[in-house]
């Protein structure tokens, strides 16, 4: 596990998503289907599988490192509510 908690910008194929809601193995915040910002303690590595584990075998994934400050942050506009606020949260 890491020390400090990473952000994390998590894709996985949303027409491929399980029953189950994915546990994402830190904070998240969705920002469409499928997209989402995670803040987790885990490695990239760790995380990744962790998901993979939970989506049908063959799922697209991906799972990228963010910088966790405002100039790390993505540009977005039309996803999810809430996603620039739960940012700015910590």
């Amino acid at each position: 596990m890491a020390d400090e908690p990473t952000l994390y910008l998590i894709w996985h194929d949303p027409t491929a998503a399980p029953a189950e809601p994915i546990d994402l193995h830190g904070d998240g915040h969705p920002l469409a289907d499928g997209l989402w910002l995670v803040r987790s303690a885990l490695t990239r590595s760790k995380l990744y599988h962790r998901i993979k584990w939970q989506l049908p075998e063959g799922t697209a994934l991906l799972c990228a490192p963010l910088g966790d400050d405002p100039d790390g942050w993505p540009k977005f506009k039309g996803m999810d509510a809430g996603a620039l606020a739960w940012l700015r949260r910590d």
